[in-house]
């Protein structure tokens, strides 16, 4: 929902020009969030909702759509409708495959980043820095702490680590905090 709002609030900025005209802008820029084609499912949320896309200006300026909607007996119109209606499982089962197909596409781009870390019980690590110590050394304090050793690899990422004398520590340390620490 916080993505939503997020566009909406960016559509909004761009339409108005002080900052208390956006209550008038909302209904339009609503539209135009509810009306243009999502990346991820390959349809608009209102399509996804009503079967059909939107008609914005056509309620003004009869097109060729709603001609013949008009001109066509009611039966017929409702026959149209219904069938629509029925076609509307297809597309949100098309939208459901556009977004498993997206997510692979997201986790593929995200894995080809991601490093190995071969480490192992009994092996010297370094330790990230990761809270927000107050240092007067400044954005020249370390950023990494140790070395320590691997007692135990555990289930998940979690490591147990101890000290070089041997001390362990009482709370448990995540994997991705860990790097080799290589002795010269």
């Amino acid at each position: 929902m916080e993505a939503a709002n997020k566009n909406v609030k960016t559509i909004i900025e761009k339409m108005t020009e002080k900052y208390h005209d956006w209550p008038a802008k909302l209904p339009f820029a609503l539209w135009g969030y509810r009306t243009s084609v999502r990346t991820p499912t390959g349809a608009t949320p209102y399509s996804l909702v009503y079967g059909m896309e939107a008609i914005s200006i056509e309620l003004e300026i009869p097109s060729l759509r709603i001609a013949l909607e008009s001109q066509i007996p009611e039966v017929d119109w409702v026959q149209a409708r219904y069938e629509e209606l029925l076609l509307i499982d297809e597309k949100r089962l098309a939208a459901l495959n556009q977004v498993q197909l997206y997510q692979r596409r997201i986790s593929r781009s995200f894995n080809k980043k991601v490093r190995a870390r071969n480490l192992k019980d009994g092996d010297l690590v370094l330790k990230e820095i990761r809270a927000p110590v107050r240092d007067p050394r400044g954005k020249f304090k370390p950023n990494w702490a140790g070395p320590y050793i691997i007692k135990k690899i555990l289930k998940g990422g979690a490591v147990q680590l101890t000290d070089i004398e041997g001390v362990e520590f009482s709370q448990l340390t995540n994997l991705d905090q860990l790097k080799k620490y290589h002795v010269r």
